[in-house]
């Protein structure tokens, strides 16, 4: 009997840290069962050898920022079964999309020594801005638990079970107190999609939001409450201009609160 063909993975990165591709060598014990059960094509944080595709899998960091990125992009979807992005620079353009609420212009012109060397576009987006997503996981940078978790479901033929409730659910489970409730401190965790394990607020920190917005987030009653424990509009606005700055939700509620 022939042995069984491994689906070739793929893993891509753009404008990015490389924080989420990290995640998949930070699997250690699970690390070698993904390798016996897929094929490395093309990893160049972990190896310098290449296959060429076409890939089953094409797991893709980081968020459009040049001309260059638009043309790759889309040569890695015409060339993958299954595209998915990872964490906040794919799925919500990152930190880097703060860019897009100012003069792209007169940050380039006051940064570098040769402004006519940079070619950028005036904005940071998502992949899912550009070509069809078959799937996304949030976080800056993401739950390796959750990568694998993905990646058993693909290999095994099921949908993946990523959890799109509020961090205030990982926040009950973890048996913390409410940081905003007990300690008026602002916190992002009711809107905000779980998958840290609660990190902050379990040192007594509001959420900062790394994973998102939720499932159906209300932006406007947590800014309201956040304006109640005397956050300034400013403040409020800067609150959802992170991580995540350009998710939909996120993004509609900092313009509300944007003072330029």
């Amino acid at each position: 009997m022939a042995a069984r063909r491994k689906p070739k993975l793929a893993v891509w990165k753009f404008s990015s840290c490389d924080g989420c591709q990290l995640s998949l060598l930070d699997c250690e014990d699970e690390l070698l069962a993904v390798v016996g059960a897929v094929e490395i094509a093309f990893f160049l944080e972990a190896t310098r050898a290449e296959i060429k595709g076409p890939y089953d899998v094409s797991l893709v960091e980081g968020s459009i920022t040049t001309p260059h990125d638009v043309e790759r992009i889309k040569k890695i979807r015409k060339q993958s079964k299954v595209v998915i992005t990872l964490g906040a620079c794919a799925t919500a353009g990152g930190i880097q999309a703060i860019k897009n609420f100012r003069d792209v212009r007169g940050f380039i012109d006051a940064v570098y020594a040769r402004p006519d060397f940079i070619d950028t576009l005036s904005s940071s987006t998502a992949i899912e801005d550009h070509i069809p997503v078959d799937f996304q996981l949030r976080g800056c940078p993401i739950n390796k638990y959750q990568l694998l978790e993905v990646l058993n479901a693909l290999l095994n033929g099921r949908r993946p079970n990523v959890p799109p409730y509020s961090e205030c659910i990982e926040c009950k489970r973890a048996g913390n107190v409410c940081v905003m409730v007990a300690k008026g401190t602002p916190c992002l965790g009711p809107v905000v999609q779980a998958g840290c394990g609660s990190l902050c607020p379990s040192h007594d920190r509001g959420c900062y939001g790394c994973f998102g917005p939720k499932e159906l987030p209300n932006t406007a009653s947590l800014a309201s409450r956040m304006a109640e424990l005397g956050m300034s509009g400013t403040e409020i606005g800067l609150a959802f201009r992170s991580f995540n700055a350009n998710a939909e939700a996120f993004r509609k509620e900092g313009d509300i609160h944007d003072r330029r």
